[in-house]
């Protein structure tokens, strides 16, 4: 962790407001998956009309921006129409959460020698995650849906697996 990264949180332009930077406590070296869930729940509710005008749709692949980093945690929104779908992958180590903001999505999720779970997510709902926990998120509706995301510790790179079945051997 860089110093600069603790000490002035990078925000971006569109949604760098005194309240998201509030939530941010760049002290905090590393955040629980609790700590995740309350920030990803606060932000989507506190920046709603912020984050409604930043996101993109785009029918290619999906959209996502980076809202904040700090030496502890990174905060992302993503933009899902109907279809769209992440692949199998998990945080490589980090813990994590996501806020519906608009819409719904479907995650199908397992952790190691776990089974294979789903979940309908539906806007205003928050799910947080240990570590280890891989899993797809999809939009299976027929609207465009919007979500908030964050991680701790931040930018560890994903591991994506040919199915959630391959969790104990990525595929990278």
């Amino acid at each position: 962790m860089t110093s600069s990264l603790v000490d002035v949180p990078e925000v971006l332009a569109e949604v760098d407001l005194p309240e998201l930077r509030a939530l941010l406590h760049p002290e905090r070296e590393l955040w629980s998956a609790g700590q995740l869930r309350s920030l990803t729940g606060q932000v989507a509710g506190e920046l709603t009309t912020a984050l409604l005008v930043t996101a993109r749709y785009r029918s290619d692949q999906r959209w996502w921006a980076r809202l904040a980093l700090t030496g502890g945690v990174e905060l992302w929104l993503l933009s899902w129409l109907p279809g769209q779908a992440t692949r199998p992958h998990d945080h490589g180590g980090a813990s994590g959460s996501f806020t519906v903001l608009r819409g719904t999505l479907t995650e199908t999720f397992r952790y190691p020698r776990g089974t294979v779970q789903r979940g309908e997510r539906r806007t205003g709902e928050t799910v947080a995650f240990g570590a280890g926990r891989a899993h797809v998120v999809a939009n299976t509706g027929i609207e465009a849906a919007l979500s908030v995301h964050a991680y701790s510790p931040p930018l560890v790179p994903t591991r994506e697996y040919r199915s959630l079945a391959d969790l104990n051997g990525a595929t990278t």
